[in-house]
């Protein structure tokens, strides 16, 4: 049998964190007073805004944001994993991507501030460049 990549395992505690997050956000809004047999038919999320609290759509604005840019990271880990990249720089990258998201959420879910918000993505965003560019590396050049 064959060894299994440990980049990829970055790549499944982020995939299971977000979707612990679909847990966390039905659980915050149904918290917050919403009642899903009362909502209209064809309503998204983001059409009870206004009426919820600000804790219930600070958590669903970040799981809309734990689907998309870690759409990118998804591809780099299995790119590199695929290519056979077991190197301890894109290893740590991975987890510091991974674990800076997961910090990212919570910051953004019960406290918001703006500054260590931006702290976080950037440091995750550094570590995403820095496996996209291994990833270049590892199928182009």
């Amino acid at each position: 049998m064959d060894t299994v990549n440990p980049i990829l395992g970055a790549a499944a505690l982020l995939a299971l964190w977000s979707t612990l997050m679909t847990f966390i956000l039905v659980a915050r809004r149904v918290g917050a007073g919403m009642k899903l047999s009362e909502l209209p038919p064809g309503m998204r999320g983001v059409d009870g805004e206004a009426s919820m609290p600000q804790g219930a759509n600070w958590t669903a604005h970040n799981y809309t944001h734990l689907m998309e840019q870690p759409t990118v990271f998804y591809a780099a880990v299995i790119i590199l994993a695929m290519a056979g990249d077991t190197s301890t720089y894109s290893l740590y990258a991975a987890w510091t991507y991974a674990i800076s998201r997961i910090v990212h959420s919570f910051w953004q879910m019960y406290v918001n501030t703006i500054t260590v918000r931006f702290l976080l993505f950037l440091i995750g965003t550094l570590a995403l460049t820095m496996l996209s560019v291994h990833a270049v590396m590892f199928t182009v050049l």
